[in-house]
């Protein structure tokens, strides 16, 4: 009557440690190409506090060189020459991290669709459990039932 569920262990850690290291599917344990691990690091590194602390004092340390120390800056103000730099950067670095979020976005698919099957199996087993739990209610009640009648 009372079934046994196969209990399901999962346990979530860093996705760093996941990435590429799932047992079932292609997708993480494909091997990286230079171009991906590099889009990674990349990634990784544009979106921290480390770059944008570290562009920042780029920044200012250029228009403090070029409008404050050189008496005739190389790149005076409006910046041209920065806002040329800052430009090609976006350029190149929007790719990468677009390459980046797109893998991450199918692993992420792919981690939800497990889910979602783990908490489809997961319902199944609640309505098992429930159904016995009812089967159960419904046992000693009966058993209730027939002790109180006995005892008239």
């Amino acid at each position: 009557m009372v079934k046994r569920g196969v209990s399901i262990n999962l346990k979530r850690t860093n996705s760093k440690a996941l990435i590429h290291k799932h047992p079932k599917h292609p997708v993480f344990r494909a091997k990286l190409t230079l171009g991906q691990r590099a889009a990674d690091v990349i990634a990784s590194f544009g979106g921290s506090w480390t770059f944008i602390v570290f562009f920042f004092v780029f920044l200012f340390g250029w228009m403090i060189l070029n409008a404050i120390i050189l008496v005739r800056g190389y790149d005076p103000y409006p910046f041209i020459l920065l806002n040329l730099i800052l430009s090609m950067l976006a350029a190149i670095q929007a790719p990468i991290i677009l390459m980046a979020q797109n893998r991450q976005a199918e692993r992420d698919r792919i981690y939800a669709h497990y889910d979602y099957q783990v908490n489809r199996k997961a319902e199944k087993e609640i309505q098992n459990i429930q159904k016995d739990l009812d089967e159960l209610k419904d046992l000693l009640f009966k058993h209730h039932i027939s002790v109180k009648h006995e005892k008239k």
